[in-house]
């Protein structure tokens, strides 16, 4: 089973972003429904964050549960992420979810890749 915590030192979820997963999980009409966050190589800048919706979790996701949603992260890409704080944007480079991330060393200009 998946490990579900509401503090977990490996990821914060801001105001903004649980806002925006609920209207997410809302417009789907699937309340089964988690935010993914993976990590994968790619990216200007070396390593890049991929978001998506996804009904289930496997027994290598940690479960990072605030404001009633859930957010899932492998155990691969924890590592990665450990300490950030995801957020919520709507600005001139138009809506998307952001990651705050102590362990990235730089980030590209749009904030979708980072190095470490």
């Amino acid at each position: 089973m998946p490990n579900t915590t509401e503090t977990h030192e490996g990821l914060k979820i801001g105001d903004g972003a649980i806002t925006r997963i609920q209207k997410l999980i809302e417009s789907e009409g699937n309340v089964d429904l988690k935010l993914r966050i993976s990590i994968t190589g790619g990216g200007c800048s070396g390593f890049q964050y991929n978001f998506s919706l996804d009904e289930k979790s496997t027994d290598e996701d940690i479960v990072f549960e605030a404001g009633g949603v859930k957010v899932l992260v492998d155990e691969t890409s924890l590592p990665f992420i450990d300490g950030a704080v995801l957020n919520f944007k709507n600005d001139l480079m138009g809506a998307y979810f952001s990651m705050d991330n102590p362990n990235a060393d730089s980030t590209c200009g749009c904030g979708t890749s980072f190095s470490v």
